[in-house]
């Protein structure tokens, strides 16, 4: 198994790299891991050394991914390290709040940057290396990207933008035997979101909101991506998994004065 993710850091990249590891050496493999972050932080550092203590090949690889050169750099080195690859994981991200009309073009460039163009770069380097092993590409789309976020500036039309690519992928690639699929998070407990989660009152009043009764955690998502990219997933390509405890869905449910039974 080798595998590239990006945004490795603490979180989802880093919930997935560790969870992807221990499945593969809980088979008896020896899984080759790049994890890619903007630069070598200390976290992404330690979780190389973590997962290289318990049996894994981990290499760290650091550019910005808003950098159109990065990407394939960046699947060139994992490329040549490991003889190909079998999946990749762009899971990088950012976000920048502003109203629409506040919008400078650099924070709109810059979030299609690293939310769409990577994934779409990302795609065209591994194309040969993943047409070989007739592997899979799995994205970290969002909610946000199903319906308007207010208030988000160009996250929900770059992660609406992703999941669309995604799906034309999907089926470009489809004769290749390449799976392509993207995953939505709902409300996520990570390091990027531990100030909302550090009050309690928010804390409550949004896990209140989720028909499962708590906001999620990295591992949530962590374990769609692993059925993403095993074979229980051959099958499955051109989907969004929205991921979310059925928090979206749930909008008729707020609605005051519903009627609780037949009249």
């Amino acid at each position: 198994m080798r595998i590239l993710v990006t945004g490795a850091s603490p979180g989802i990249g880093g919930t997935t790299c560790r969870m992807l590891a221990e499945r593969a050496l809980g088979r008896g493999e020896v899984p080759c891991i790049a994890a890619c972050e903007i630069r070598r932080t200390p976290e992404v550092e330690a979780l190389a050394a973590e997962l290289g203590d318990a049996g894994a090949r981990v290499i760290v690889l650091a550019g910005d991914l808003a950098d159109p050169s990065v990407p394939a750099r960046l699947v060139a080195d994992a490329v040549d390290q490991f003889g190909g690859l079998d999946a990749v994981v762009s899971n990088a991200g950012i976000t920048a709040p502003s109203p629409i009309n506040d919008l400078d073009v650099a924070q709109w460039d810059r979030l299609m940057a690293v939310n769409t163009r990577a994934t779409l770069l990302l795609a065209q380097a591994a194309w040969p290396a993943l047409r070989d092993s007739e592997g899979a590409l799995v994205a970290i789309a969002s909610m946000s990207g199903m319906g308007a976020h207010p208030g988000m500036g160009a996250y929900s039309p770059s992660k609406a933008a992703l999941i669309s690519l995604c799906q034309v992928l999907a089926q470009e690639w489809a004769g290749d035997h390449i799976n392509v699929n993207t995953v939505s998070p709902g409300m996520i407990r990570t390091p990027l979101t531990w100030q909302v989660y550090e009050n309690n009152r928010i804390a409550r009043d949004r896990a209140a909101l989720v028909p499962w009764g708590r906001v999620g955690e990295p591992e949530d998502i962590a374990r769609v991506i692993c059925f993403l990219l095993s074979p229980d997933a051959e099958y499955v390509t051109g989907q969004n998994i929205l991921t979310d405890g059925g928090f979206v869905d749930s909008l008729y449910s707020h609605i005051p004065g519903r009627p609780t039974r037949e009249v």
